[in-house]
This record gives structure tokens, C-alpha cells and sequence, in this order.
């Protein structure tokens, strides 16, 4: 196939030989399998998003360290300067958290280099082969579907012991490989301890996996395991290995008012995104 303009620089410097196939195109990203040497490897070219996006990065960007005050100021400022520098930390941030989170042992594609703004990682196949399938994409028995909730949890735990939650997770980021879940897509991670909206973003995510994988056991639709790791680490008492019960007592007494927000703040980034498509499709008639 054609050289992608973003993968040339990395056939020109010998980093990889070949772009085999397009793998899959996104909002954020395009990402293709190549081969470098004997590897079969996943090329992560990163997209420059526009200014409809911008509010919906610094929500995610809100606890995240930067390099200095002037950067800091003018990410705040949405200029020109400050949109190039979010840019750099939106992309830079998946490639120092997925370093971090298999080295800690969660399921996550094993990253081989990070090269003109290519990430380079580890492609997840299935029994075959074959590119891994989506969560979505899967039927399961209802062990199996308990199964692989019980292993997406743990490296949920996993990650928040960090101090990353995903803060996107969904059976689209989620890949079925013969070893199990294989957790994908970290550049919108967020920051446990330093994002206002942490504990609604983690409850969102798990409370997507547990409706994800509920349809096939519906015992796991009664199940509150986000809550309850929430507590423990708002306690200082969550461990990687801690085990959980997935049961949880409600304070009836306060609302939830970041997970309100949260849900309309959903529904605006869904409706930009129908827009843009909409506008696309129109641009190409």
C-alpha cells in the first residue's frame, strides 16, 4: 500500500520496513500494522485536532503536570502556542502511560518506541492470527463474560494504584485476545488525585464495562465495584491485590453531581462528533 505521509519519516529512518494495511481511523488517531524486521508491529499516527475538541482535552488535561507556567498559561489561554503544546502533551501522555501501566502489570499493548510523533506498540492478534476483535464485538458465556469483567476490574485497580484512571474505557477500547481483555487508547488518561472529575470518569468507565459484559451475566449488573475501589482509594487502602466484593452502601443523602455533569458533557462531545461527521460527509457530496 501507499506510504501514509505520518509513517514516512520512520521507513526513512530505518525504524520500520513496511506499512502492511490500515488498521482502524478514529477521531484521535489512524493506526496501521507494519512490520519492522521479523515484528509485526501497530503504528499509532496521532491526528492534529481542531478547536471544536480543545475544551474536551482541558477537561481531560485538568491535574496533569506541565513544564512550566508559560505553558501552563497558555493551554489555559487557548492560543496558538498553547493549543501546539496540549497537542505535544495529548500524544506524549498514552506513550509514558503505557509504559507505566505494563510495567505494572496491566493488560495493555506493550509500546515499542515512540518516533515523530508515531507510536510504535505491540500488535493483539486472536487464536488465528487475525487482528484482535473489540469487546463489543464478541458474545460471551456468562462465566466467561464474569471472567473477563473480574480481569477488566483488577486493571482497573491497577491503574488507579498509579494514579491513572482511563477516562474513556468502553467494549470499544477494549480487545479480546486468547489470554484475556487487553485495555487500549490511553491519551485522554487522567490524573486520580489532581482532575476534579476523577471519581465520575472512573465510575463511568466501570459502570461501562459492567453493562458491557452484564447482558451476558446479568449478576454483574447489580454489582458496584466502582464505588467501592473509589472509597478505598480516597482511604489510602486500595493495594493492586486488593480484593473487592463489588458491593457498596450509598450516602443517600448526597447527590452526585459530577457524574451529572459528567453525562451532559457526553452528550455535547456526541453531538460535536455527529456534526463533524455530518459536515464531512457533505464536504466529500
Amino acid at each position: 500500500m501507499k506510504t501514509p505521509k505520518g509513517l514516512q519519516p520512520l521507513i526513512d529512518d530505518g525504524v520500520i520496513d513496511e506499512v502492511l494495511r490500515p488498521l482502524k481511523s478514529g477521531k484521535e488517531a489512524s493506526v496501521y500494522v507494519v512490520r519492522s524486521g521479523d515484528d509485526v508491529l501497530c503504528a499509532k499516527v496521532y491526528k492534529d485536532m481542531g478547536q471544536r475538541s480543545f475544551q474536551a482535552r482541558v477537561q481531560y488535561q485538568e491535574g496533569r503536570k506541565v513544564r512550566g507556567s508559560r505553558q501552563q498559561r497558555a493551554m489555559g489561554k487557548a492560543s496558538k502556542f498553547g493549543k501546539r503544546e496540549l497537542e505535544t502533551q495529548w500524544k506524549n501522555t498514552e506513550v509514558d502511560a503505557l509504559y507505566q501501566l505494563v510495567d505494572a502489570g496491566v493488560s495493555a499493548p506493550r509500546p515499542h518506541g515512540y518516533h515523530h510523533g508515531v507510536l510504535l506498540m505491540a500488535l493483539v492478534t486472536d487464536a488465528e492470527g487475525h487482528s484482535a476483535p473489540r469487546l463489543g464485538e464478541v458474545e460471551f458465556e456468562a462465566a466467561e463474560a464474569a471472567r473477563y469483567h473480574e480481569a477488566l476490574v483488577r486493571d482497573v485497580v491497577r491503574m488507579l494504584c498509579l494514579g491513572l484512571i482511563h477516562g474513556d474505557l468502553s467494549e470499544y477500547n477494549v480487545l479480546v485476545s486468547p489470554e484475556g481483555p487487553v485495555i487500549i487508547d490511553f491519551p485522554q488518561v487522567v490524573s486520580a488525585a489532581g482532575n476534579n472529575a476523577a471519581r465520575a470518569m472512573l465510575l463511568r468507565d466501570v459502570h461501562n464495562l459492567r453493562d458491557s459484559l452484564g447482558r451476558f451475566e446479568p449478576a454483574l449488573l447489580a454489582t458496584h465495584y466502582g464505588e467501592e475501589m473509589w472509597a478505598l482509594y480516597e482511604r489510602g487502602e486500595l493495594q493492586p491485590d486488593t480484593a473487592l466484593t463489588g458491593h457498596f452502601t450509598f450516602d443517600e443523602r448526597r447527590a452526585d453531581l459530577g457524574a451529572v455533569l459528567m453525562s451532559i458533557e457526553d452528550a455535547r462531545q456526541e453531538a460535536i462528533i455527529r456534526q463533524q461527521g455530518r459536515e464531512a460527509a457533505a464536504e466529500q457530496d
